[in-house]
């Protein structure tokens, strides 16, 4: 056991919500792997309860509990927690707000992204989320609970504030542009100076502008010092702080030039009230461009939230009544006509439609729905009336989980962030002490460079606000989460699902591509694909016997058999006398003919050649598919396939994966042979066959490792095929081999079958259903069936890292450059200076060119593959 430290005042009690405990040795064994972690003074465990209180000092990291957990073979239980944040404003101030819900007892770990104005925040334990509002709002924020701020509130809420920024800036320039013109225009403008002090005098134009930039300041500019003093007094100043003590620092000046003079040293009594106002309207109106341009980032998952109808039309009783859809609960029967929105999820008990579900899925085709089929909450029933029975609603919807997802993966970090929360912690105080040095080092050593008529302290004075009004940390905040908000909900309308924001920025490095076979590369169930029938015969003829004789069969074969036949419509007749033989076929009497089915073994029982169809069944089997015969009535009467085709869309979106560089490789459990020609048919470059489900994860590893690719001149390697066994036993060797070449890796399955392979994966892709998007070991779940979605995938997550590339340069390059130049460090050699006004237009833009750049994801095509 620890021994007692001297620092008990400082201990925190937590408690942990403990997952695996069934006795009271595991108790036990908690325990102890709790007290070994150094500086814990007590815990205790509550078997009935499932908790685990821990007395430690605040420095013992909630990470070494939950790992000491872990370790003893149970786990900690973690809820999350969404906090909509107010008043934040750039980069430091996320790095503050995230600082402060770190060291609530009880939270792993918070993440805050400016674009959205959002804390996700992971708990381990009971975390009153009252004691999580506080400490934001202890650092100057405000903060609630997301789950209490209806989507129509925030909406009002970024409404209410565009109209006070564009109020503010209305006020702003009516009250700045007097004043620039009264300063400005005696420089620019020829004899608007001897004007301006025959008419209203050096004094009286001084006071003037005193007037009015003081009403600039306190006025609209007001929101500068509310938040940037507090800040500043608390040791953790933001944009507000530097723009309020730039622009402070200005008036002050001024205003001890214009009413104490004798103060200043001669020649430096000059003001810059001009430079005041016009920073702060300046920045106020980037502010408002701000704000709209971010209202957009959102545009899409607030679209998707708006797909779901408010009422729907319940039976009760013989009559339909419209109600509220929060009041639809499972099992209600919902009326739904032409032209509504299905208004909750589930399955159809009466009627027949069309149903476009392109705004789930993102498939533009409508999908008909008949008595059983599924339906999707917030699609568009087109045509035809239906009813169906409520299996899912309110949070439980389609709809609502990917609402949830995308928002969720808009609250990420990617891995490229890390530089950038590290800079920005630091970046205001940093740009504070260069604008001390500023001002110090021309106040010292600016006569040297300086003309003897200009004074160095105004000098030093311009310099250093110009300093603190360029530095712009709001481009660095927004680089990153402003392109991950576009490119998610882009990726939403298009029926492509990020649950993991990381996702995005793994999927750019995919350098091979690992499908699974059936559902993914396939339909995924038998169907009827070749009938070739004999001289003289009729294929309607030959459909309808052999289906008639194969429904009394429940082999899969069979089963697309007779499906082929109900979709052509044909009519089907009792069969009588069925036999079945095993490994050899079926025969009955339909109608009063001999019908048989089966393979050629039959045929050749039965005394018939099948050499007429040679070539037909030499190019089956060259596509990997088995033949099967039918006679009728003792001649041979056709030849028939039954196999799981292509999808239709999967050879182009092998090639589209190709032009984007990518190698593709087929994992399957089918036979090398079928495997072959399905890879041939798609143009894949390996397979991987007959391997159990198992064995996806060891030929996932082994491609990740260098192995495949060899280049056979068939573009299937065959020496790469083969039981789990086999590839188990090479996995070690490929392994030290390609060592120091690992490849990142994708895999594209149904989400299933495939979990472990998903999973282990660099990126898991699931393929799911239009219904089912809940795919826990998946990080991109593709709405539709359609492998297309992969290409598209990848191409926008390429297009989102370069985005962000190209705002991160943005950022770091604009704060690299105008600092210095603000600072004045290139007006001894070149006479390069700038103005306080222009670094005030430029911080800006800054922000501006930021959210506009990644709003261009908005256009990013849904047939855009590109490298």
């Amino acid at each position: 056991m620890n021994a007692p430290t001297s620092t008990a005042a400082t201990d925190t009690v937590r408690t942990l919500n403990i997952a695996g405990m069934t006795c009271a040795s595991c108790v036990a064994h908690v325990e102890r792997a709790l007290m070994k972690v150094e500086g814990v003074q007590a815990a205790s465990v509550n078997l009935a309860t499932e908790t685990a209180t821990v007395t430690a000092p605040a420095t013992v990291p909630l990470s070494a509990l939950i790992d000491a957990v872990a370790k003893a073979g149970y786990e900690v239980r973690r809820d999350t927690l969404e906090l909509d944040i107010e008043g934040m404003s750039c980069a430091a101030c996320v790095g503050r707000v995230e600082k402060v819900l770190q060291r609530v007892p009880g939270v792993v770990s918070a993440n805050v992204n400016l674009a959205a104005r959002r804390a996700h925040v992971e708990l381990a334990g009971s975390v009153p989320t009252a004691a999580l509002v506080a400490a934001v709002q202890k650092a100057g924020f405000g903060a609630t609970p997301a789950a209490e701020v209806s989507e129509g509130a925030r909406e009002a809420d970024a409404a209410a504030e565009e109209t006070a920024l564009r109020r503010a800036v209305w006020i702003a320039v009516a009250l700045t542009l007097p004043v620039f013109v009264l300063e400005m225009g005696s420089h620019l403008i020829p004899g608007m100076h001897d004007w301006v002090m025959a008419t209203i005098g050096h004094r009286t134009s001084w006071l003037l502008q005193f007037v009015l930039t003081s009403a600039v300041m306190f006025g609209p500019g007001l929101r500068f010092f509310r938040k940037g003093v507090p800040a500043l007094l608390r040791g953790a100043p933001d944009m507000n702080a530097l723009v309020a003590m730039g622009t402070a620092a200005a008036w002050g000046y001024s205003v001890l030039a214009l009413f104490a003079p004798a103060l200043l040293p001669a020649g430096t009594v000059n003001v810059y009230f001009e430079a005041a106002a016009v920073i702060i309207t300046l920045i106020l109106i980037g502010r408002l461009l701000e704000a709209r341009a971010r209202g957009k980032t959102s545009d899409a998952i607030r679209r998707l939230m708006r797909i779901q109808p408010r009422t729907a039309r319940v039976r009760r009783g013989a009559e339909g009544v419209e109600i509220p859809i929060g009041e639809v609960v499972v099992g209600d029967v919902v009326e739904v006509r032409p032209g509504e929105k299905v208004p909750v999820d589930g399955v159809v008990l009466e009627g027949h439609s069309v149903v476009d579900e392109s705004m789930i899925t993102g498939e533009s085709v409508p999908v008909e729905k008949g008595v059983g089929a599924t339906v999707v909450g917030g699609t568009l029933n087109t045509r035809g009336a239906f009813a169906f029975r409520a299996t899912r609603v309110g949070a439980d919807t389609v709809l609502a989980q990917i609402v949830r997802m995308v928002e969720t993966a808009q609250g990420a970090k990617l891995p490229i962030q890390a530089l950038v929360d590290k800079v920005t912690m630091v970046f205001v105080p940093v740009v504070m002490g260069v604008a001390a040095l500023t001002f110090l080092a021309w106040l010292v050593f600016g006569a040297a460079w300086l003309a003897e008529d200009v004074p160095a302290l105004s000098f030093a004075l311009v310099n250093a606000v110009a300093v603190l009004i360029v530095a712009c940390p709001c481009a660095m905040g927004l680089a990153t989460p402003t392109s991950i908000m576009v490119a998610t909900g882009r990726a939403a309308q298009m029926g492509v699902l990020f649950r993991k924001g990381d996702a995005l920025q793994l999927l750019r490095d995919a350098e091979v591509v690992a499908v699974d076979k059936t559902g993914t590369l396939t339909v995924g169930k038998p169907q009827l694909t070749d009938l070739v029938v004999a001289d003289g015969i009729k294929r309607a003829e030959v459909l309808a016997l052999v289906a008639a004789v194969e429904r009394r069969s429940e082999h899969p074969i069979a089963e697309a058999i007779v499906a082929a036949a109900r979709a052509e419509g044909l009519a089907l007749d009792e069969a009588e006398g069925f036999e079945a033989d095993a490994g050899h076929g079926v025969s009955a009497t339909v109608a009063g003919r001999r019908v048989a089915v089966g393979a050629d073994r039959l045929m050749r029982r039965l005394d018939l050649e099948v050499g007429e169809f040679a070539a037909t069944a030499a190019r089956l089997g060259d596509e990997g598919k088995s033949p099967l015969y039918a006679a009728i009535d003792g001649r041979l009467a056709a030849i028939i396939a039954v196999a799981d085709p292509l999808k239709p869309s999967s050879a182009a979106a092998v090639k589209a994966l190709h032009d984007l560089g990518l190698k593709v490789a087929m994992i399957t459990g089918d036979n090398e042979r079928t495997a072959r020609a399905i890879a041939r048919q798609a143009g894949i470059d390996e397979v991987i066959a007959e391997v159990l489900p198992d064995g996806k994860v060891v030929a996932l590893r082994r491609l990740a490792e260098g192995g495949g690719f060899g280049g056979a001149s068939t573009g299937v390697a065959s020496g790469f095929a083969g039981s789990v066994q086999s590839m188990s036993g090479t996995a070690g060797a490929a392994g030290s081999a390609g060592a120091g070449a690992r490849r990142r890796v994708a895999f594209v399955g149904d989400g299933i079958n495939d979990a472990p392979a998903l999973a282990e994966a660099d990126v898991g892709i699931a393929i799911g259903t239009g219904t089912d998007v809940a795919i826990e070991s998946a990080d991109v779940v593709l709405m539709s069936g359609d492998l297309m979605g992969v290409p598209r995938a990848i191409a926008l997550s390429r297009a989102t890292m370069r985005n962000i590339r190209q705002n991160l340069f943005w950022a770091f390059a604009y704060n690299s450059a105008l600092i210095p130049l603000a600072a004045g460090m290139f007006y001894p050699a070149f006479g390069a200076l700038l103005s306080p006004v222009f670094a005030a237009a430029a911080m800006s833009m800054s922000s501006v060119f930021v959210l506009g750049n990644a709003l261009r994801l908005r256009r990013f095509g849904a047939g855009a593959v590109q490298a």
